[in-house]
């Protein structure tokens, strides 16, 4: 019972939080948290300080590109590219987003391609929402079909008693999660009003919230070569994350000496991310005279600080709910699986709306269907199914993505579920499932 009254408590923060909108979802979600600890005695659970950190570095390089004349430049040259066919960006921004996530093994990279989707879209007068929304979803399908993410490496891990290769699990996730993300954009193409006609645009627009979108001056030689300049610092510093995720290899490797003893470690990819953007950020102040005061005031720095407040509070009352019931969620989960194997691939999208990460239901699920005797083909073909931590909007890039949409197309729907991520994720979630299922029958 007192699960359910626990459920109900933090759903009911997330509904307040979105209804309030900016950074509301984040503070509401701190009534929950302090109400879970302080007086149900709930553990406190942690807050996501890596997924943080990265966005912190991440729109840190990405203000002061803005502060530089990149992002307009970046912009400028999307919109000549969009002009002939406007809806472009609708199909372009989650393919590129896939690739990236594909390459680098984590989803995060997004955080540095949000504002540019966002922004290029409401430019060329596409509604923001279709590609926002099916660029988060991308990046998921793209995660699973990595084969350096964490999760990847989880299921290869947790098969390897059966001689599952990499080779054959990737023939069968890549294809299957690329009609996935197709699936779900199509779902998407023509969803919505146009932004021109959109009521909540046009009040932003008519109460000064967002500027109409004027026409780019041109630049000038020299204000051009900084531009372009700074735009390669920060494309470079995109290359060396996807390379050191393709590339383990090339992370550092430190030593460090306790009592006497000496322990080798390797940087992760989430201190990687941070290391490199915050160069890359110190770079662009350095070279291209990016103002650091320009950059705070900037766009993204405003909706990247509104998604870190949004994401500390909801992740953090998340934790702190799910450390408190683990082993009944997972539980009840198991039992089920135990009485019906066909309902695994439900069992992974449900625990992965839990637990915030596709790598940890692998992780505490798979072993489950190993110990049932579940058929190979089954348990790779549902692999894609862990990607279900869209469904409530509590996850760090659909809250970042909400929050860059200055546009408000991209949203938290009034009644919780019916947000701009629910469509294209149940699409592509059910087709790359599907696929998977028919492809692993062939493979294995």
């Amino acid at each position: 019972m007192l699960l359910w009254i626990e459920l109900a408590l933090l759903l009911a923060c997330v509904v307040v939080g979105s209804r309030i909108g900016g950074i509301g979802l984040g503070i509401t979600s701190g009534i929950g948290l302090f109400v879970f600890v302080f007086v149900l005695g709930l553990p406190p659970g942690s807050p996501p300080a890596t997924v943080l950190g990265m966005i912190l570095a991440v729109i840190s390089a990405l203000s002061l590109l803005e502060a530089a004349g990149g992002l307009d430049y970046v912009i400028r040259g999307a919109e000549r590219l969009l002009r002939r066919n406007p809806k472009g960006i609708t199909f372009l921004a989650p393919l590129v987003t896939y690739a990236l996530v594909l390459a680098s093994g984590t989803q995060h990279v997004i955080y540095a391609l949000l504002p540019v989707i966002a922004e290029v879209a409401r430019k060329a007068g596409v509604r923001p929402e279709r590609p926002m929304s099916m660029s988060v979803i991308a990046s998921q399908q793209g995660l699973v079909a990595s084969p350096i993410s964490a999760a990847t490496v989880a299921l290869i891990g947790g098969l390897a008693s059966a001689g599952v290769s990499l080779p054959k699990v990737l023939l069968v996730i890549i294809p299957a999660t690329l009609l996935g993300v197709l699936a779900g954009t199509l779902s998407v193409a023509f969803r919505g009003r146009e932004l021109a006609d959109d009521p909540e645009y046009q009040r932003r627009l008519a109460e000064g919230i967002v500027a109409a979108p004027a026409a780019a001056a041109e630049l000038g030689a020299a204000e051009k070569r900084r531009a372009l300049g700074a735009c390669v610092v920060f494309l470079l510093a995109v290359a060396a994350v996807v390379l050191l995720g393709l590339f383990p290899g090339l992370r550092p490797v430190y030593e460090t000496v306790s009592e006497g003893a000496a322990e080798t470690g390797q940087i992760d990819m989430g201190r990687a991310i941070m290391v490199v953007m915050l160069a890359a950020a110190g770079l662009l102040a350095i070279l291209f005279r990016a103002s650091p005061e320009k950059a705070i005031k900037g766009g993204v720095m405003k909706g990247g600080l509104t998604a870190i407040i949004c994401i500390l509070g909801v992740s953090w009352m998340g934790s702190s709910f799910f450390e408190a019931n683990q082993a009944t969620i997972v539980g009840g989960i198991s039992d089920v699986i135990r009485a019906q194997p066909w309902v695994f691939a439900l069992g992974l999208f449900a625990l992965s709306i839990l637990l915030f990460s596709q790598a940890a239901t692998v992780v505490t699920l798979l072993p489950v269907g190993v110990a049932l005797g579940l058929p190979l083909p089954l348990l790779v073909g549902t692999y894609p199914a862990v990607n279900g931590n869209f469904f409530l909007p509590t996850y760090g890039t659909v809250l970042a993505a909400v929050a860059f949409d200055t546009t408000g197309t991209t949203k938290i729907g009034k009644y919780l579920l019916n947000h701009s991520f629910m469509r294209p994720g149940l699409v592509a979630s059910a087709v790359s499932v599907v696929a998977a299922l028919v492809l692993a029958q062939l493979v294995f």
